[in-house]
């Protein structure tokens, strides 16, 4: 199977490149995987856990704090307003913003911003591969 190329971009650093066999996040309109030959397509992104899989099964996982892909001439562009691999995210951190942000949605019922931030948490944690702490809620 042809491979596709793979570019993930923070506004600060470039996050990932590569080439995958698939790519598979979420869009606004919902979970989307892109293989070798996708249509051309433009996207907004939501706050996901985004992975990249390679030829020989092994996965890339990453937190998207939403932005665009873009997919074309077996390339996925994606730019991300933010972005973290997982193997970079401290789990007992990530656990800890957790906390904190479903404290503050407790706090503020219908807290945009609160709501936010819980799934942000959320997806650094699924992104890392770790679970909540007990009593934490799961994605």
């Amino acid at each position: 199977m042809a491979a596709t190329h793979v570019e993930v971009v923070s506004p600060s650093r470039v996050v990932y490149r590569g080439d995958a066999e698939m790519v598979v996040t979420r869009t606004v309109d919902g979970d989307i995987a892109f293989l070798a030959d996708h249509v051309p397509l433009l996207g907004a992104l939501d706050t996901c856990l985004t992975r990249v899989v390679a030829e020989d099964g092994s996965e890339v996982r990453i937190a998207l704090g939403g932005g665009f892909v873009e997919i074309r001439d077996n390339q996925v562009s994606i730019l991300a307003t933010d972005a973290a691999l997982g193997s970079e995210i401290d789990a007992d951190a990530a656990r800890a913003e957790l906390r904190e942000a479903e404290q503050r949605q407790r706090d503020d019922a219908g807290d945009e911003t609160a709501d936010a931030a819980v799934l942000r948490a959320q997806v650094r944690l699924e992104a890392a591969g770790a679970a909540p702490a007990a009593g934490g809620t799961g994605r």
